[in-house]
């Protein structure tokens, strides 16, 4: 197996509490993925709470909810500037109007996943490598999100992924070498269910590469601990693709 440098593991710090730290969070709270994915900013009201909202960005968050749910990470949250509607950080994550405007051009599914879906929840549009949609969850929901047809729990389509069919499929296709997992996104599963997928795919011979796409580390980087790390240094190669926006 060829060396693999491992850098010397550091603490990790959020940054500080800011819209929370009148609600006397502890740091460990506030360090825990758990606290932050239950205290995520999901209303109208919440986000009132915290930022002056502009009128397309208040319409957007009343009437989009059927289409992409909305949900900040505290951590995420307080990236955002309070006063201003165009900060790129909040446009990522706070729906505006545009978003309810239907257009004749429009396609619900852009990238053409569902028609090379030989079985549900994988996708096989080249020939040796497929994307594997794990999850319907992320941390926060993207406004550009291409998938939002299923992602989120209340989009047109719901993610019924079957993992025994798509495991006897990347078995029975020897041409595939390189899975992608994405969804939703893998990381937001518990060390021991994402290890189970990891594993079962690794003990498929001709698979060479293990990805997975994230925003984890944006949105919710408390979830990146020494644990994770170590699991994930069991299945190598296996690389991260981190979708990241802004230097902030």
């Amino acid at each position: 197996m060829p060396h693999t440098h491992i850098l010397p593991e550091k603490e990790f710090t959020s940054s500080a509490p800011g819209y929370w730290k009148d609600l006397d969070v502890s740091q460990s709270d506030w360090d825990s993925p758990q606290w932050q994915l239950r205290n995520r900013v999901t209303t109208l009201a919440a986000l009132e709470k915290h930022l002056v909202l502009s009128d397309e960005e208040r319409a957007g968050v009343l009437l989009s909810g059927n289409k992409l749910a909305m949900a900040i990470t505290p951590h995420y949250f307080n990236l955002i500037e309070r006063d201003n509607p165009d900060c790129p950080i909040r446009r990522q994550v706070i729906p505006r109007i545009e978003e309810t405007w239907d257009d004749p051009d429009e396609m619900a599914d852009p990238c053409g996943e569902d028609s090379h879906m030989p079985v549900p929840g994988l996708v096989h549009r080249y020939p040796d490598r497929v994307l594997f949609l794990v999850t319907d969850r992320c941390a926060a929901y993207c406004r550009y999100c291409t998938r939002s047809r299923v992602v989120s729990g209340v989009g047109e389509q719901e993610l019924h992924t079957e993992f025994e069919s798509a495991f006897r499929y990347l078995e029975e296709h020897t041409e595939i070498r390189d899975v992608l997992l994405s969804g939703g996104d893998a990381l937001l599963f518990s060390d021991s269910k994402l290890d189970a997928i990891l594993t079962r795919l690794r003990s498929i011979p001709h698979i060479e590469f293990l990805r997975i796409g994230s925003r984890i580390p944006i949105f919710l980087p408390q979830r990146i601990t020494p644990e994770l790390g170590r699991m994930l240094q069991k299945h190598h190669p296996l690389f991260i693709s981190i979708h990241t926006n802004h230097p902030r």
